[in-house]
């Protein structure tokens, strides 16, 4: 059988032989069984039963390699896998991350234990069955919700995308392998906004065009306020040209709401993304916000484009999808409300209003116009 010796034999051997032999035995069987390729039935049937009997039998240090070789073997069954999880001892991840076939057996007896590092192998592998995804999504593990929210081969929906979500609002990293993905609505990490890179900022603001929103807390509040957006604008635009940030900070505090720390970040973003999203809750237009996103933004490697960027948001993006991804700052709404179907995002092409602007935006040359006649100058 295998090109070795019979299965008779080898009984034989493993009566009479005493450990060292049955070590031999082992491992020369498994590394047998490993160069065999793809078993027929009935061989697969011998080894199951050698292997069954000589792992046992055989010492520590032996049962670990020879579940190490028996892992590299072109398929196991249940059986084998068995075997090989509870010899293989540190190299089982190993063994987790290379294998060809799993069974789900296997991955639940696994995760099981409880361990951590082993269940994260499994959460990255893209043969995992709802069984096997139900109790990986159970385990209160970050290094676990990592590798989910990595895979894509696990569609976000359902009970699986509020898990995630509610995961990217504790951790940073899970919120960064989501926001890379294409098949996640990258508008439910706005409690994570602060934590993403400033491409990602800007992918969650996009996320909100046109697009409905529930109705905000902050929004009345907002309301009683745009009746003085001019002075807002001009009042952020000298605040900023003069870099007098703090001041910033504390009138952003007293307009959103928002604890100082927070405003701080935004007064402090050189970026300009959580800064248009203040200025577009509190109803600016594009070219009044981009007046003041000039002087707080630095763009030097890419002005002109940044600033056609923001002024695509600016037609893109309603106040009220601001001030909604404002409250989700403030902990005030359920985001998972806009998975309803009346709060998905449209994305229809329009054939009245264009979706970009291009760098040399009239919108973007005046702004900038008028601010080269004002002659302030802009802030680093």
């Amino acid at each position: 059988m295998l090109g070795f010796q019979p299965y008779e034999t080898f009984q034989l051997l493993i009566e009479n032989g005493g450990v060292d032999r049955t070590n031999t035995l082992l491992i020369a069987a498994c590394d047998a069984y490993a160069r065999r390729g793809k078993p027929t039935s009935p061989e697969l049937e011998q080894f199951e039963a050698l292997a069954t009997r000589l792992f046992p039998l055989a010492g520590s240090q032996a049962r670990a390699k020879g579940a190490a070789i028996l892992g590299r073997a072109e398929m196991l069954s249940p059986a084998l896998e068995q075997l090989v999880v509870e010899h293989i001892g540190e190299d089982l991840n190993t063994f987790l991350e290379g294998a060809a076939d799993l069974s789900e057996p296997t991955m639940i007896e696994i995760i099981a234990r409880y361990d951590v590092s082993a269940a994260a192998v499994l959460a990255s592998r893209d043969d995992l069955s709802n069984v096997v995804l139900a109790k990986l999504f159970q385990m209160n593990s970050r290094k676990v919700y990592r590798a989910l929210a990595s895979n894509i081969s696990i569609v976000p929906r359902g009970a699986y995308l509020s898990a995630l979500a509610r995961s990217a609002q504790m951790d940073h990293l899970v919120a960064e392998a989501l926001a890379k993905r294409d098949d996640f609505d990258a508008a439910l990490l706005a409690p994570a906004f602060f934590d993403l890179s400033d491409a990602d900022r800007t992918k969650v603001i996009r996320a909100f065009a046109h697009r409905e929103t529930p109705l905000a807390p902050i929004q009345k509040t907002i309301e009683q306020l745009t009746v003085a957006n001019a002075e807002l604008t001009k009042a952020l635009m000298k605040l900023f040209s003069e870099n007098r940030r703090p001041e910033v900070t504390k009138l952003l505090s007293q307009l959103t709401g928002l604890d100082e720390v927070r405003c701080g970040q935004i007064a402090h973003d050189v970026t300009g993304a959580s800064l248009f999203v203040i200025l577009r809750a509190f109803g600016c237009s594009a070219y009044d916000g981009l007046k003041v996103l000039i002087h707080a933004t630095s763009h030097d490697t890419d002005r002109s484009q940044a600033l056609a960027d923001f002024a695509t948001l600016f037609g893109n993006v309603s106040p009220e999808s601001m001030a909604y991804l404002m409250s989700a700052w403030r902990g005030e709404v359920n985001l998972l409300e806009l998975n309803k179907p009346e709060y998905k995002p449209f994305t229809q092409t329009s054939t009245r209003t264009p979706n970009t602007i291009v760098a040399n935006s009239p919108v973007v040359e005046q702004a900038i116009e008028a601010l080269s006649r004002i002659g302030i100058k802009r802030a680093s």
